[in-house]
């Protein structure tokens, strides 16, 4: 690859994947997002004088744009969706919008365009449903059972990634990730919530019993597993990308009290979510197989480091917070960069 297209690129993932992919390989990298609330530009400052990386200020639904973003990149590592399941609870539609329609225009972009000849769609495990205590991690394999909204249309985005490789024999790869967690998550998410909420000696609130099982995978593993799977995936296949690594929430929350010398007393216990997963866990012996890939950081190490990242960027976060990070594209971007009407 010279030259690929990341959509998202400013939300937690994407930029910990951009600035992973221009630390470790020679190309170019276009990023498009449209600053939604979850995207922040700031998370990208250390790198916006690159000159092997051009911002563009968009959507993935702008059909114009995403053709002429396709005609000009091999690749397209496709991440820009609306992600966290409690808003699309609250409000299903905006996540069809751009989980299904975006991710479809810009698969016709892309294959239409000549040019890409890879196409790396980013999904989530949370299309599988739900484990059982006793039920074996999720395979490639198996079902898809969302049960959110967020989720479904996510396996819906899925299935179309499917349909444009066995239709057009377009050359797109579909991986699942398991719960990331790392520097730049957007604080609504569980593990920096914890870690902001008591830093301030707030209560940290828990989904009811807090024994819904997760897998967590470090944010710059799963980065790792996507540049196997860009370099050395085979087209239509689907891989988990999961850290092995099942925790409770509970512990989790347990273990960021333990690391900032809080007492346990700042939990509380809050009404369940509608339709709360139980358990996930992702067998990734399949990308292990095929590319090499396997998760890297031991949770207890990265959880400590994600902790400690946090506890010295208070800044980035109380920006967050407050919505001032909003600001940081008009005075930085927009006055130079190329932006889309």
């Amino acid at each position: 690859m010279e030259r690929i297209l990341v959509t998202g690129g400013c939300g937690f993932i994407g930029s910990n994947f951009i600035r992973f992919i221009l630390a470790e390989r020679d190309w170019e990298v276009v990023n498009l997002d449209a600053l939604t609330y979850a995207g922040n530009a700031e998370n990208l400052a250390d790198i916006q004088e690159d000159r092997r990386y051009e911002f563009v200020h968009g959507r993935v639904e702008d059909q114009d744009l995403a053709a002429d973003l396709c005609r000009r990149v091999e690749a397209v590592v496709h991440f820009a969706a609306e992600t966290h399941v409690d808003r699309s609870i609250l409000a299903a539609a905006p996540f069809v919008t751009s989980n299904v329609q975006g991710t479809q225009i810009l698969l016709d972009a892309a294959r239409k365009s000549g040019a890409v000849r890879r196409f790396v769609h980013v999904s989530t495990d949370e299309v599988y449903g739900s484990l059982e205590p006793e039920d074996p991690p999720f395979l490639e394999s198996g079902p898809l059972l969302p049960n959110s909204p967020y989720a479904a249309s996510k396996a819906a985005s899925d299935l179309m990634v499917r349909a444009a490789w066995k239709t057009y024999g377009f050359p797109a790869i579909i991986t699942r990730c398991s719960n990331n967690y790392g520097p730049y998550q957007f604080p609504e998410k569980l593990i920096p919530l914890m870690i902001i909420s008591a830093l301030a000696d707030r209560p940290l609130p828990v989904y009811g019993d807090g024994r819904n099982v997760r897998d967590w995978i470090h944010v710059l593993d799963h980065c790792a597993g996507l540049l196997a799977v860009l370099e050395r995936g085979r087209d239509g296949e689907v891989y988990n990308l999961g850290g092995e690594c099942e925790q409770t929430n509970l512990a989790v929350v347990r273990m960021i009290l333990r690391a900032l010398d809080k007492p346990d007393s700042l939990i509380r216990f809050v009404e369940d979510r509608p339709g709360h997963d139980r358990r996930y866990a992702m067998d990734v012996s399949k990308v292990r197989r095929v590319t090499g890939w396997g998760p890297a950081t031991p949770f207890e190490k990265g959880l400590g480091e994600t902790v400690a990242w946090y506890a010295s960027h208070r800044p980035w976060w109380e920006r967050v917070m407050s919505g001032a990070y909003r600001r940081y594209f008009d005075s930085n971007y927009r006055a130079r960069l190329r932006c889309s009407p």
